[in-house]
């Protein structure tokens, strides 16, 4: 990166900054705009109808659970598995919402990936 010059933000022009940033990367794809768009995610949740989501146990939750956080981690013995990486958002809630919106994600990378809808309803399935 010799060369190239980085532009200094001012403390009060960061929120705006980063939030037009956002918005950029929102704008690549289906999947990019689910991704980066949790509060729009948690308000159509509770513009449900009352139970027409399973409740399940107040529990800790990822909160932002979608592909992106979801990655490789070896145990101390070597063992790499799966797991929730980022967990910047958890909160106590009901686990029926993470698994909501891993869902959502899912059908999104496939839609983007132009996989056969058949794919989405198996990999959905399989989810649960």
């Amino acid at each position: 990166m010799t060369g190239a010059k980085l532009k200094t933000v001012k403390p009060a022009e960061r929120a705006a900054v980063l939030s037009s940033s956002r918005n950029l990367k929102m704008a690549r794809s289906a999947h990019a705009y689910v991704r980066g768009n949790t509060r729009q995610f948690y308000e159509w949740l509770q513009a449900q109808a009352p139970d027409s989501l399973p409740e399940g146990p107040a529990i800790w939750i990822c909160g932002d659970c979608h592909l992106g956080n979801l990655g490789p981690i070896a145990n101390m013995n070597g063992s790499v598995e799966i797991q929730i990486r980022d967990l910047d958002q958890t909160a106590i809630g009901n686990p029926a919402h993470d698994l909501i919106r891993l869902g959502l994600s899912l059908a999104m990378a496939a839609r983007g990936s132009d996989l056969p809808g058949v794919t989405t309803a198996v990999m959905l399935e399989q989810l649960m």
